[in-house]
């Protein structure tokens, strides 16, 4: 499967896959806010226009199972994993992953580039500004947790991403330390990934004009060599989430958010 992209696109995904590893366990995000447009750019000529954005949201949602996994783990091994709060989201995550990508399977890929362009312009502003300081509150009762979950996972679908920009906020809004909101988010990211995939094939079979490799919407040669790289560099992310600040790192990524945001509109 690593054989039908170009030596250039290969390392391109090995890239891309250690970049989402680190911000994976850093900030408790999949990584499909970088992978999905680095995905368009990469290999969205090899596909039908109208379904590039799809391939490529549906191509993150996978290599999002295996980021989450290895994130998950390492947070775990650092005793930081709220499994309370990550077991009452992921009822409403996997309801919620079925109606986005019914949804996302409808739209337009000029309708998800601007979706996603415009929702990355939003996260990197939430960025910039922080998180503020939470009073402590109560730990919230199931029911808004699996409801917060269904909403997640139906947005995270759409575009492509591990959750982790919507779940980390709610957490953190809650009382939750912002260090276990990431590690929670990240372990709220499985079945996030792996919902939205299986759905996402779904939605993608029959699909015209799709090249060897792609099952439904998700394409196999780019997938795992994102994964395999994500995988070995999310433990970095999490080691650094809990040895250092995020304040600069966070306000980086932000930039970056924006100028990829602008991109994908332009």
């Amino acid at each position: 499967m690593f054989a039908a992209l170009s030596a250039e696109s290969l390392l391109a995904c090995l890239a891309v896959g250690a970049i989402a590893g680190v911000l994976a366990g850093l900030l408790g995000i999949g990584g499909g806010l970088i992978i999905v447009p680095a995905l368009v750019f990469i290999v969205g000529a090899r596909f039908p226009a109208e379904a590039v954005m799809h391939v490529a949201v549906a191509t993150s949602l996978a290599t999002i199972i295996f980021t989450s996994v290895s994130s998950a783990a390492a947070h775990h091994r650092r005793g930081a994993v709220l499994w309370r709060e990550a077991g009452w989201l992921a009822p409403g995550i996997v309801a919620g992953t079925a109606a986005g990508a019914a949804a996302a399977a409808h739209l337009s890929t000029g309708a998800l580039r601007a979706v996603f362009g415009v929702f990355e312009c939003l996260v990197a502003a939430h960025m910039l500004r922080g998180f503020d300081p939470s009073p402590h509150r109560a730990a919230p009762h199931p029911v808004v947790l699996t409801g917060a979950g269904t909403i997640i996972g139906g947005l995270s679908t759409i575009l492509g991403i591990g959750g982790g920009v919507f779940t980390v906020p709610f957490l953190n809004w809650t009382g939750v330390d912002l260090r276990r909101a990431v590690a929670t988010s990240a372990a709220c990211g499985v079945p996030i990934a792996i919902a939205g995939t299986a759905a996402m094939v779904v939605a993608g079979l029959g699909t015209a004009g799709l090249p060897k490799g792609a099952t439904g919407f998700v394409y196999w040669p780019a997938a795992l060599p994102i994964a395999l790289t994500s995988v070995l560099f999310a433990p970095l992310g999490a080691h650094l989430a809990h040895t250092l600040p995020v304040v600069l790192l966070r306000r980086l990524f932000a930039g970056l958010l924006i100028l990829v945001g602008l991109r994908m509109l332009f």
